[in-house]
């Protein structure tokens, strides 16, 4: 990814500020409002070194009938020692994952309003086989924000293009498996077919933000920063 410059008062360019995020497995919906804090103009770590205890990148959780249900893409073995750079996680093909987590999904969200207008697309990267994860993880992304016509850009980063920009680094902060700590992000509830069955559950994948309210969710997103009221 190229960073973007800018030109200071004397016309000499100026490497601009670079948002840089880890790649998630259909993120969460505080991942996502975090993207929108960042300004939308976000970077995907491909030299982020993953280690056996990372979360976000392989794994998402979905609200179903039975309640929340974490699904996990399986990878090729991280080494406890040094881990893995991201753009080198391959993706394990064992256990016919793509089938069971195609059934997941339509299993908790195929009565949704929004289900019928994505799940072609959806459907389309799962059936596409990719090798890499960060492949995988960025074509659902790229699926998720046409779809909720989010102002986010997105491009993949490598630490040789950062040419001495600042960094606002997001890696590590937000969307893990463990609750976060960052104040500028609040929870909303929002509508969902199981609220009644099982409450709300905050920082689900924004799939199930999106199957619930389509197009609206922008403003779920943008009331979990303050910056716009409901």
């Amino acid at each position: 990814m190229p960073i973007p410059t800018n030109n200071n008062i004397n016309g000499n360019t100026l490497p601009t500020r670079v948002h840089i995020f880890g790649s998630a497995y259909m993120g969460n919906v505080r991942y996502y409002a975090a993207m929108l804090a960042a300004g939308g103009d976000v970077a995907i770590d491909a030299d982020e070194r993953i280690g056996k205890n990372a979360w976000m990148h392989n794994h998402c959780r979905i609200m179903g009938a039975n309640g929340p249900q974490a699904l996990t893409v399986p990878v090729e073995h991280i080494d406890a020692a040094g881990g893995i750079v991201m753009q080198d996680l391959r993706i394990a093909e064992h256990g016919d994952w793509r089938r069971v987590h195609w059934g997941a999904l339509f299993s908790a969200y195929g009565k949704t309003p929004f289900f019928e207008y994505v799940a072609d697309d959806l459907k389309a990267v799962y059936d596409s086989h990719h090798k890499w994860l960060i492949d995988f993880n960025m074509a659902l992304h790229n699926v998720i924000v046409e779809f909720l016509d989010l102002p986010i850009n997105t491009a993949t980063w490598h630490s040789i293009d950062c040419n001495g920009a600042p960094i606002d680094d997001w890696r590590g902060k937000i969307g893990g498996k463990r609750p976060d700590s960052e104040k500028s992000i609040i929870d909303v509830p929002y509508y969902n077919i199981w609220n009644s069955r099982h409450g709300f559950a905050p920082a689900l994948s924004i799939i199930d933000l999106l199957m619930n309210c389509g197009r609206e969710s922008i403003f779920i997103l943008l009331k979990m920063l303050n910056r716009i009221l409901i």
